[in-house]
């Protein structure tokens, strides 16, 4: 009987440790996203912020290019607030999967990175990119300044205008609400897991069109 206790009591020890551990997460990550999300941008940098299907494709495209200094994964476009990744994929927040690039434009333009962004995904699905469907896979442009909605849509009349895609573009063009980075284990995604079946199906063929088609602009 004694035996028995001791035993009980160390599992209720062990339940009790680890909520407060989760807990403690929690609090952590939001922390984490609120003052990620306040975080000003470095002076002469920019950053935009784009919506073009699972974020660690977006992410891993840009991450390439010369002149952008850092890639984040979050999210935008929604209503929950401290959405988790969890959340997102319900498709009931209202958040798209985003890339926040912050970039400098003095070796690449915001022009220049929204031509690789028409070109590394195909913004004529709606809701949709390949096998993942979704309003968070949205093709979006969630723009930071006055300046950026012009350049957006001029850019986007002109890529319809080319006939990059056979149809019509469907992305949409949106001032950027507020932004959520996402969790730590989405972050450089496709450089921490190259083998990963996704990454190698879906990602690495987006990665190969990128070195075709913008040799020049890769670091």
């Amino acid at each position: 009987m004694y035996n028995l206790l001791k035993i009980k009591m160390l599992l209720v020890g062990l339940m009790c440790l680890a909520m407060a551990c989760n807990s403690q997460n929690k609090v952590s990550n939001r922390t984490t996203m609120t003052q990620t999300n306040n975080q000003p941008t470095p002076e002469g940098l920019e950053k935009a912020t784009l919506g073009a299907g699972c974020f660690w494709c977006v992410e891993a495209v840009f991450q390439r290019l010369k002149g952008v200094t850092k890639v984040e994964s979050g999210y935008t476009g929604g209503n929950t607030k401290n959405p988790t990744y969890r959340e997102i994929c319900t498709g009931t927040t209202g958040h798209a999967e985003v890339a926040q690039v912050t970039f400098d434009p003095k070796v690449i333009s915001f022009a220049e990175l929204l031509e690789v962004f028409w070109r590394t995904h195909d913004p004529t699905t709606l809701n949709r990119q390949g096998n993942d469907v979704g309003t968070q896979y949205r093709s979006a442009i969630f723009y930071h300044s006055e300046e950026q909605r012009k350049i957006a849509e001029k850019s986007k009349k002109e890529a319809d205008a080319a006939g990059i895609w056979p149809n019509k573009i469907v992305t949409e063009v949106t001032p950027l609400g507020v932004y959520y980075p996402a969790e730590d284990s989405h972050q450089n995604y496709y450089n921490n897991n190259r083998k990963q079946g996704y990454c190698v199906y879906v990602i690495d063929p987006k990665v190969e069109k990128l070195k075709k088609n913008f040799a020049d602009k890769l670091k």
